[in-house]
């Protein structure tokens, strides 16, 4: 049995790979959906992702269809209390922005569709820094008070609002974020590492990556030269193309021959291995995506195996 992980200061454990939910609704209908979120917790998995938001880029959608689907699927198999809910708010096209009334409404709008009575964790999706963190944090310390809410985090923040919000939250005796949802992985290291971990490594959050295999890159499926039909194959093949990409792929496929694991299997395992990182987000479309994935929780790579790829990507 894997071991579950603590999430930053909450009390919260989860499983090392959070399961995506934007494919739900999108590219994975309900029945493919409800098959690939039991196949994930048929292996021991706990913490499924999503958003409010989640699918209204596809045309008929109106947002929200992730958030239905993974209601309807936690009634039907009775498993409220076994999972751990993360989904944010700020994006859906009806409640857009995080004003303190905004973020109580979406909130409410998410637990109907969810059909539950509290979120377990609720992300600021994107920040607007036009807002004070005061009336953020304000709101979202209301949301825990009445419990609708267990634990609140951030994604797609600046460390100087971070940093702002924690000590606002700390000043005031409200609710902290726990936890922050960085785009981060082999090709993208950027924007996290640096002010943002350093921050959440004193601060003690976790970080939960997402694009953790950069739209598909990192599986090794899209490669210099090839064509895959695929929903993100674009944003995909712009990182095949280029030389740091390529200089990955070679790491990768020497590392996963090593193990005889898949080229997505490592990626990630490189990213669990990170200092701060608690459990990267992956989606699958189909049950036969879901292995190289859940692999994650049991693959350990050694130090010079970590290096050599954090090397490449450099």
């Amino acid at each position: 049995m894997t071991s579950l992980r603590k999430l930053g200061s909450s009390d919260l454990e989860v499983f090392p790979l959070a399961l995506g939910g934007n494919v739900f609704g999108w590219t994975a209908d309900q029945r493919t959906s409800f098959a690939v979120l039991d196949a994930y917790t048929a292996a021991g998995g706990n913490f499924i992702d999503t958003a409010d938001s989640y699918s209204a880029w596809v045309e008929g959608n109106q947002g929200g269809e992730s958030e239905t689907i993974i209601g309807k699927w936690i009634k039907e198999r009775g498993n409220r209390s076994d999972v751990v809910i993360a989904t944010k708010v700020s994006q859906h096209p009806e409640f857009q922005g995080l004003s303190a009334a905004n973020i109580k409404a979406a909130a409410d709008a998410s637990l109907r569709r969810l059909d539950t009575d509290h979120i377990d964790l609720y992300y600021t999706h994107f920040d607007k820094p036009e807002v004070p963190v005061e009336e953020i944090i304000g709101a979202l310390d209301e949301l825990v008070k009445v419990g609708k809410v267990r634990h609140i985090a951030a994604s797609n923040i600046t460390a100087e609002r971070l940093k702002e919000s924690l000590d606002f939250s700390d000043r005031e005796g409200l609710a902290r974020y726990v936890a922050l949802q960085p785009h981060y992985n082999l090709v993208s290291r950027d924007t996290y590492e640096g002010p943002l971990r350093d921050l959440l490594a004193r601060e003690g959050l976790s970080a939960v990556p997402y694009f953790a295999l950069a739209s598909g890159f990192l599986t090794g499926k899209y490669r210099p030269g090839t064509t895959v039909d695929s929903a993100r194959a674009g944003g995909a093949q712009k990182y095949a193309d280029s030389e740091r990409g390529r200089k990955v792929l070679a790491a990768l496929d020497e590392v996963a021959a090593a193990h005889e694991a898949p080229v997505g299997t490592v990626a990630l395992a490189w990213l669990a291995a990170q200092p701060t990182v608690t459990a990267p987000i992956s989606s699958a479309r189909t049950v036969d995506q879901l292995p190289a994935l859940l692999g994650v929780a049991d693959l350990r790579l050694t130090e010079a195996e970590t290096a050599k790829l954090t090397e490449a990507s450099a």
